[in-house]
């Protein structure tokens, strides 16, 4: 299905975003990779102009042209307590700023019927304490989703995923970090991938602008003081 397209992800040494990478080479497709990790794909950090602009020439050198966008790259999670300014600023960079401007920069070379995915998060509608850097940054580019949708409409596709707690490490829970999710189980990168190659292929033509949250119902399960031996604790 993906046989030689060009597809970019951020954020595509690990977790999550491996995943992806490793499904889209699977199908034939060829994948450019900016991480801060040391590896065999671009190294960079993508809160910064002048690395966001050098990696898509970079791309655009070698390619020519886009398929696919995938912004992955998660921004650091810091709370109110400890998050510095330039912390947060940080944070707000990677995951909503850079999004956009590599948007903008490859939109000259998108492809007819291209697509932008970009990953937020469950924690765009929901939240624990100490956590505002990182959950301002996925409420900010689920937004900045549909924005983009508009603007780019009949040429590029922009949708959004929310993943819930996926385990990178494919760990198997069980108990009640298995049981507090109606689907019975954690989640794991597997459950992102599969979701970002259906939005890229053609059998997603019509879905345009969305916010698609993969969390195994958590956000859907209501909890009141009692239930199931659930105490709230102040």
């Amino acid at each position: 299905m993906f046989k030689d397209k060009i597809i970019v992800i951020t954020g595509g040494a690990h977790g999550i975003g491996k995943r992806i990478r490793e499904d889209f080479e699977k199908e034939g497709a060829r994948v450019f990779v900016i991480d801060t990790t040391p590896g065999d794909w671009y190294v960079g950090d993508i809160s910064e102009k002048n690395t966001l602009e050098d990696f898509a020439n970079y791309v655009i050198g070698e390619a020519g042209r886009v398929d696919v966008l995938v912004n992955n790259a998660p921004p650091m999670m810091r709370g109110i307590d400890t998050c510095t300014y330039e912390e947060f600023s940080k944070a707000l960079a990677v995951g909503v700023t850079a999004p956009f401007y590599l948007t903008k920069l490859f939109n000259p070379y998108f492809t007819p019927g291209a697509s932008v995915i970009n990953i937020s998060s469950s924690r765009d509608r929901m939240s624990q304490k100490q956590t505002e850097s990182y959950t301002a940054a996925k409420g900010g580019i689920a937004a900045l989703t549909h924005a983009l949708a508009v603007s780019l409409s009949g040429r590029v596709r922009v949708n959004s995923i929310s993943p819930g707690w996926i385990d990178t490490d494919y760990i198997e829970y069980h108990g009640p970090d298995a049981d507090q999710q109606p689907a019975g189980r954690v989640g794991n990168p597997k459950d992102i991938s599969s979701l970002v190659l259906f939005l890229a292929s053609e059998g997603a033509s019509f879905i345009d602008g969305e916010n698609i949250c993969v969390d195994g119902g958590m956000t859907k399960l209501m909890i009141y003081h009692g239930d199931h031996g659930w105490k709230l604790e102040k």
